[in-house]
């Protein structure tokens, strides 16, 4: 009987978070789950003193690899980015969607902040270091080293080690097989030495994608914490041993220590998995891990940011024990509340410098916009956000299934085949653009879709000249755009659209929905500007 009355306090507690908006943490005996919410997966964390920092992928957005300051890992403050300089990442026009930086893992020795990181589809495997880690950044050191997710292991006695994904064999017995790979690395000459040992290739027989390589030093034991199973359903981190760092390492007999994959495909916290431990100063042992938040079966936030604890029993990390589940809510660290300031409604692009929120499409070799009066003034160019191009345009995270997004855009094109307005954005293949522009000459608003790489106009309407509120309201699995002189004004365009438009459904993409502004002259030549007056986004909070 007891056993049943807690399988049915699971089920209404997980319909209950069902397309849960929530998401003011408030100081109290619990935390609420995702610590890092919207488009920010892979999660690495490193302590130094009281001071936690955290690094998360960035793939094709510029800059690169979002960098988080906390002192109780609930709450993080954005402290800029490791990659901001073009010369540290060249996310270069024609590179595909959900390449670019994979796995950042951030590490702390002797004074110095490592980041190593792949860029999937650049030069391969890099480092930067930094002795503050809100920067600056050195410029990368590139490795000679093959495969993805690599990470630096510094041992007692002073050696360096390298741990990355890969299988060395080049043989697969089963579509999908990866490994772990460990080798000493000589940080002076930059380069690897000795001879590479295959460590696992993963817990089961048959796991896909063995990654995301954790190396950690406990009792005088070497453990090894992977991701396996792909980052989607069948995820799951599992955890290895060894004597020595570059030995083979044994699977533990609890593996997966944690993994939502038996809960089935509807279970509202989804593809669990890639995780970084951490041990406070206070004892305590916590995980910061990606999960996605699924809304009615479907993911539209990509995949954010986890904080879980954990227990080591017998040497084997227990997490939350006594359910073994990445939960929405989980008691609080034993750390001094440390609230951080939220970043305002409106954005009225005040400053000298972008807010750490916006990010661009590609590496950006030319300053395109300018900050001025209270505006960001954009330059019309030819490069469209529907090709694999670095075009006008900057974007912010969706960190909500309910939110509004709008802005002002003060533009005049000097022909039909300008336009500047308000985009929702996944990637090139999917997204929605509500823009300015001019039909023969009259003043228009017109509302594209693109699904699977396929364009439609959706709709357009006569609009008069001057500034023009463009944006949308999404409610959960619906989005409906909108137009107006101002945002007392506002007028629905184009029916209601499926908010899975800008999402990944398919577990092959790795990034997350943005919301943002743009301007294009559609491949052709341009000298017109579009300026914006503001940007609000306002999640919805309320269940």
């Amino acid at each position: 009987m007891q056993k049943l009355l807690s399988l049915i306090v699971l089920i209404v507690l997980a319909t209950s978070y069902s397309c849960s908006t929530k998401s003011v943490l408030t100081k109290g005996d619990t935390f609420e789950n995702p610590v890092l919410r919207g488009f920010y997966p892979d999660p690495s964390v490193v302590r130094v003193g009281d001071d936690y920092y955290m690094v998360n992928s960035s793939f094709e957005w510029f800059p690169g690899v979002p960098i988080h300051h906390s002192k109780d890992l609930v709450n993080w403050k954005p402290i800029g980015h490791v990659l901001d300089r073009p010369e540290q990442l060249q996310i270069t026009e024609g590179m595909a969607a959900s390449r670019g930086i994979f796995a950042p893992v951030l590490r702390y020795h002797e004074g110095t902040f490592y980041m190593i990181t792949t860029c999937v589809a650049c030069n391969g495997n890099f480092y930067v270091t930094a002795t503050d880690p809100a920067g600056p950044w050195s410029d990368p050191i590139w490795i000679d080293a093959p495969g993805i997710d690599p990470e630096f292991f510094f041992d007692d006695d002073g050696t360096v080690w390298y741990v990355g994904a890969h299988n060395i064999s080049g043989v697969r017995e089963w579509e999908g097989q990866n490994g772990i790979f460990i080798q000493q690395f000589d940080l002076e000459e930059n380069k690897l030495v000795g001879e590479p040992v295959q460590a696992t290739f993963g817990h089961a027989t048959n796991a896909v994608w063995g990654e995301a390589p954790h190396i950690y030093k406990i009792d005088g034991r070497y453990m090894l914490l992977i991701a396996e199973g792909g980052t989607s359903v069948n995820h799951a981190i599992t955890v290895f041993e060894s004597d020595v760092v570059n030995g083979e390492y044994a699977p533990s007999q609890i593996n997966p220590v944690l993994t939502h994959r038996h809960l089935g495909s509807d279970y509202p916290i989804f593809a669990v998995g890639h995780a970084d431990l951490i041990q406070t100063q206070n004892d305590e042992w916590w995980a910061l891990m990606l999960a996605i938040r699924l809304c009615e079966e479907k993911n539209l936030l990509g995949r954010e940011t986890f904080l879980a604890p954990l227990e080591f029993e017998n040497g084997w990390p227990v997490f939350n024990r006594g359910k073994g589940t990445l939960d929405f809510e989980h008691h609080l660290p034993n750390l001094p509340w440390s609230p951080v300031e939220p970043y305002p409604v409106r954005e009225n692009f005040d400053s000298e410098e972008l807010a750490y929120k916006w990010v661009f499409l590609r590496t950006p070799y030319e300053k395109w916009y300018e900050l001025n009066n209270s505006q960001i003034v954009f330059d019309v160019r030819p490069q469209m956000m529907t090709k694999l191009e670095q075009p006008s345009l900057l974007a912010q995270r969706i960190t909500e299934f309910s939110f509004e997004a709008f802005t002002e855009v003060d533009f005049n094109p000097a022909a039909d085949n300008e336009e500047a307005g308000f985009v929702g954005i996944y990637n090139n293949m999917r997204n929605f653009r509500l823009v300015r522009t001019s039909e023969n000459g009259d003043a228009v608003v017109k509302l594209y879709r693109v699904k699977e790489g396929d364009e439609q106009l959706v709709a357009t309407e006569k609009v008069n000249e001057g500034p023009l509120v463009l944006g949308l309201k999404a409610d959960r699995l619906e989005y409906q755009f909108y137009f107006g002189k101002d945002k007392n004004s506002l007028k629905p365009i184009g029916g209601i659209q499926e908010a899975t438009v800008n999402a990944s459904q398919s577990g092959l993409d790795f990034t997350g929905p943005l919301v943002g502004i743009y301007a294009s002259s559609n491949g052709q030549d341009s000298q017109s500007k579009a300026a914006f007056n503001w940007f609000d986004y306002e999640a919805k909070t309320n269940k």
